[in-house]
């Protein structure tokens, strides 16, 4: 063996005993979403440049908000990166629970992050969760279908359109629904849709002293259009349909209309696991004429929770996750139109990325959405699908169960919306508003 050979064979040796004595395992809790599938079968590569393991723990949206508010909360220390969105962020930030993203390498390109992703996601200038993915919500929907009703989907819809196509399009019998909706009973399921979809019928969910508003005729018209809408024209057993349920019945064609996330765009579009992958159209998300489209603003994001031993680790992963060199990862492996969308300005001005044919759609959804002005009337609260202060995640939780409860018909729109005024009313004033 030769000196020169001798002295690399010792290199790499020290080296890997480096990498091998900082190596640690990190525990990251995520959702249960395709793009979240995706990465952990790309984590070997994280674990090749750093040494670094990763146990996940994969949740039900739902599940996942209970188990890490819970934990971080408590000061339990289960997990080592988290995923949460624009409504935890701000708050857990300012709560000092979380670390600040404030020493990000010059590769890691923080300004190239979208300025309304970064906003959602900071605390006076300073970041605290980094976007895997940014989406605002659009209309999907086949076009072989709207052609055979006689139908063309403009790009900027209203209500009253998206009611008569779905209303053409469905046919029970052969079990296609006009329209899939979430139904699902929780803040970020049923209640993000609804309070982003209340916000194009004039609906808030406070006056600008705090004040309950269920009671208002915008929450009526809102809660009964849906209502009516999913009666005639979406399929049974929605009040259990959430994000994952309406994508799987969508690929399977059973539905003429999905309104939901537009990171669900490169899943409905992929031949491999959609039926009309070929069929489908995007269009804005629909208004009423009152100035406000019924899209929201959200990211999945990851945070660091300020108790974690491994720090160091755990940021070696945020910046590996959420970076420009991920999204050339994902598409030498999957292809273009299956990169984290949303998050970073770079990505739309790609070459490679411009002729996906959901990607000018998308960007235009999260652009036109504006959580400093999510009303036609003034409020107190910012953000656009939620009101972003501590209390609203637990109201919004009951208020979802009741007008799912009303979706599944236990009871009418009108009991929902009293109840939903009393226990919001209740809680507001237990937290001293």
């Amino acid at each position: 063996m030769n000196t020169t050979f001798r002295v690399l064979m010792g290199a790499t040796v020290l080296s890997a005993a480096a990498v091998s004595a900082q190596a640690d395992t990190l525990t990251i809790a995520t959702v249960n979403n395709g793009d979240m599938i995706r990465m952990q079968g790309l984590t070997d590569d994280f674990t090749a440049k750093t040494g670094h393991e990763v146990e996940w723990v994969t949740l039900e949206e739902n599940v996942l908000r209970q188990r890490v508010t819970t934990d971080i909360s408590t000061k339990g220390g289960q997990f080592d990166v988290m995923t949460i969105g624009m409504y935890e962020t701000p708050i857990w930030g300012k709560n000092n629970w979380l670390v600040p993203l404030d020493d990000l390498s010059a590769e890691y390109d923080v300004d190239d992050i979208l300025p309304a992703m970064r906003g959602g996601l900071s605390v006076d200038g300073t970041l605290y969760a980094a976007p895997f993915y940014g989406e605002s919500s659009m209309i999907m929907y086949r076009t072989d279908l709207m052609e055979k009703a006689g139908l063309e989907m403009p790009d900027a819809p209203t209500w009253d359109f998206v009611a008569q196509a779905a209303r053409a399009m469905t046919d029970k019998e052969n079990e296609m629904y006009g329209i899939c909706l979430r139904g699902k009973a929780g803040w970020g399921e049923n209640m993000a849709f609804l309070t982003a979809t209340g916000n194009a019928f004039g609906a808030r969910w406070f006056d600008e002293d705090w004040k309950a508003q269920f009671d208002s005729e915008a929450w009526a018209n809102t809660l009964n259009f849906y209502i009516d809408l999913m009666t005639d024209a979406g399929p049974p057993g929605a009040a259990n349909n959430g994000f994952n349920e309406n994508l799987a019945l969508f690929q399977q064609g059973k539905c003429g209309m999905w309104i939901d996330a537009t990171v669900a765009a490169s899943f409905v579009t992929n031949p491999e696991d959609s039926s009309v992958a070929d069929k489908v159209g995007f269009a804005l998300a629909p208004d009423t004429g009152l100035g406000k489209r019924g899209n929201w603003l959200w990211a999945w994001a990851l945070a660091i929770p300020a108790g974690t031993q491994k720090e160091d680790a755990a940021k070696q992963f945020v910046e590996w996750a959420t970076s420009k060199e991920y999204i050339e990862l994902v598409a030498a492996n999957e292809g273009w139109a299956n990169v984290p969308p949303g998050a970073r300005t770079s990505l739309y001005e790609n070459e490679n990325y411009k002729d996906i044919p959901f990607a000018k759609m998308t960007l235009e959804s999260i652009l036109s959405a504006d959580p400093t002005n999510p009303t036609v009337d003034p409020v107190p609260y910012v953000g656009v699908q939620f009101a972003a202060i501590p209390e609203f995640a637990g109201i919004a939780t009951l208020v979802g169960q009741e007008f799912s409860a009303a979706l599944a018909g236990q009871q009418t729109a009108e009991e929902a919306l009293a109840k939903a005024q009393a226990l919001t009313t209740e809680e507001m004033e237990a937290a001293g508003y």
